[in-house]
């Protein structure tokens, strides 16, 4: 007896419903695994230091080809709950739009494809496995999300040939891009400790500012780069400068600075770190004033060149959509960074536009669409 189809939109205002801002479960997870075990996959809650995960498996453990699936069911907070036209866990369906915390990112692109392999293993159980994996932490500092499964997986013999990364990746049109590859992401807070005094009375004190803004000035006075072959050029952006001086006649002691940038595979965390340095102490052996540097690296860039993985998603793109998706590095990180140490990993999902902002909402149609997409994906890469 055939089994019904999984309604994707019914399954996205289910996990919609569930409160699951990082790093609360919410019961996202708790609503999937039986879902997924009762379409025959094995699931194995991987919780580590309070974060939830699911690893689940159809198939035979070490088969000779694995699809795997990443994805996040943890949020961002709501903001102004008052500022919403809906009721942002309500899950609410109006003019074909569903509204909510997560609707587009990206508890609709976990529900798709969840919905896709459960009706595709149902349907034509495939030669090989399917794994999805599932965090709750890629909202916040992932370190005990994707990590924490990659890390068990590694401990207990589990692999994926491939993955997808379910993220929003379309601009304006479902299908019109998706990821190959990352640019590296550091952030670095710069402290500048001179010596407080009169403002009249310069040659009494070491102006930290007049220091720091040197530094600054210096590291966006040029391009880092010109871009690569899948990049684009890296960026610095300086996200603010702060000194908490409230007197106009007094010379701070100290002031501070962050900068974030975002850079492709001509640099690595390592080397932006050492440039950010190396200038730092050019300033201070000019100026006296003392730097100290705290660097926080959320990723080096990557890469999946253009191959048959590649191939097969963008084929299953255009025959669901009639679109090319154009394959891109933009755009911040994902999970998809820590995916690529296992496996290749290209990430394909809705349009997001509305992610993270107040009144997130998706179209119904949207989602229908993307399990279509998935559901081929998993035929064709299977055939």
């Amino acid at each position: 007896m055939p089994h019904a189809p999984v309604d994707p939109v019914a399954l996205t205002a289910d996990l919609i419903r569930c409160p699951s801002v990082t790093p609360a479960e919410g019961g996202a997870l708790t609503l999937l695994q039986p879902l997924l075990e009762g379409a025959g996959f094995h699931c194995t809650r991987v919780d580590r230091n309070g974060i939830a995960n699911l690893f689940a498996r159809w198939g035979r453990k070490g088969a000779n080809r694995t699809l795997g699936f990443n994805g996040h069911t943890d949020v961002v907070p709501v903001g102004d709950a008052a500022a919403w036209t809906r009721d942002p866990f309500g899950g609410e369906i109006v003019d074909g739009w569903l509204w909510g915390r997560g609707a587009t990112d990206m508890k609709s692109g976990v529900a798709a494809f969840a919905a896709a392999a459960i009706d595709f293993v149902r349907d034509t159980p495939p030669d090989g496995a399917v794994v999805l994996t599932i965090t709750g932490d890629e909202e916040g500092a992932g370190v005990d999300g994707t990590v924490a499964i990659l890390d068990w997986m590694a401990a207990n013999g589990e692999t994926m040939s491939v993955c997808l990364v379910g993220e929003p990746t379309s601009p304006e049109r479902l299908g019109d891009m998706m990821k190959i590859g990352r640019r590296g992401s550091l952030t670095c807070h710069f402290t500048a400790d001179g010596v407080q005094g009169h403002s009249a009375y310069p040659h009494r004190a070491k102006n930290p500012l007049h220091a720091l803004v040197t530094l600054l000035s210096r590291l966006t006075e040029k391009p880092m780069d010109e871009g690569t072959a899948h990049f684009d050029a890296s960026t610095l952006q300086i996200t603010t400068i702060d000194t908490g001086n409230p007197a106009g006649n007094v010379i701070p002691a100290r002031a501070k600075a962050t900068v974030n940038i975002r850079f492709n595979d001509a640099h690595s965390g390592a080397s932006v770190s050492d440039w950010l340095r190396d200038e730092a102490a050019k300033v201070q052996a000019e100026t006296g004033v003392r730097f100290t540097l705290a660097i926080g690296i959320a990723g080096d860039s990557f890469v999946t060149p253009p191959g048959p993985f590649t191939d097969l998603v963008a084929r299953a793109v255009k025959a669901e959509t009639g679109l090319d998706p154009v394959a891109s590095t933009s755009g911040g990180t994902s999970d998809a960074r820590f995916v690529k140490d296992h496996c290749p990993v290209v990430e394909f999902g809705l349009v997001g536009k509305t992610m993270h902002q107040v009144d997130e909402r998706v179209e119904v149609a949207q989602i229908h669409a993307l399990k279509a997409i998935y559901g081929r994906l998993l035929r064709d890469y299977f055939a």
